[in-house]
């Protein structure tokens, strides 16, 4: 894992997402109920940025028509957005919040199965 220093415990405020730049993307890093989490910002449905949403419930909001998503594995959790986002590993170290925005986590809601073939 390679993780990175994107923001500050300080520049922080529960419950209100903060988007950094992690270089080709934005992240939004929260601090919800005590756990840190940092999702991609931006909607699948409407491309605009989750960190303008609201937090609660472990889920974010896109403010732009209201789908929300697990802030744990990016799953959409309601229409109109029916892809996940990806979610990133995060750390605590000292007072820096560092990413590892080389590993996402992508939420697949069909997992693969294994279908047996008659032959």
């Amino acid at each position: 894992m390679s993780f990175r220093t994107l923001a500050q415990i300080s520049e922080i405020t529960d419950d209100r997402p903060l988007a950094v730049d992690a270089g080709d993307f934005d992240v939004a890093i929260v601090r919800h109920e005590g756990d840190w989490y940092a999702i991609h910002d931006e909607c699948s449905h409407a491309r605009v940025p989750l960190s303008e949403g609201d937090v609660e419930d472990r889920s974010i909001e896109c403010y732009l028509h209201g789908s929300r998503f697990d802030l744990r594995t990016g799953a959409a959790l309601g229409l109109p957005a029916t892809q996940p986002v990806p979610v990133y590993p995060v750390r605590i170290v000292g007072d820096d919040i560092q990413v590892d925005i080389d590993n996402p986590i992508v939420f697949d809601p069909h997992p693969l199965t294994t279908t047996h073939q008659e032959n």
